[in-house]
């Protein structure tokens, strides 16, 4: 958390699907593409911003994706081409430069 931020706790009362009952969580505990515009601003201010907070945040990023496409019974070539993909942007990101000047040009 950023030091001098003041702490905003919002609670906001969400129906799961199974039960249709409300349930209270806190705005911290809110995933992101669950939090509403209005609420971003004191959302963020929520967030943990120290290097173990964005280890941790990576660290369920990883494990979010890894439970998803690789730990799955009925493993499909989805996890492995998105790797593979990634890969290959970085690698073309890279190596723009050196591909820029082999382009054909109209006039050499």
């Amino acid at each position: 958390m950023c030091p001098g931020a003041r702490l905003h706790l919002k609670w906001r009362k969400r129906e799961t699907q199974e039960s249709k009952m409300a349930s209270v969580i806190p705005l911290k505990e809110e995933k992101l593409l669950d939090v509403k515009i209005g609420e971003l601003p004191s959302w963020i201010l929520t967030q943990d911003f120290t290097p173990k907070g964005i280890a941790g945040a990576f660290q369920r990023g990883y494990y979010q994706y890894y439970d998803k496409y690789v730990s799955v019974k009925k493993g499909s070539f989805a996890g492995l081409s998105t790797v593979l993909a990634a890969y290959m942007l970085f690698n073309y990101c890279c190596s723009y430069k050196e591909f820029e000047h082999e382009w054909p040009r109209k006039y050499h």
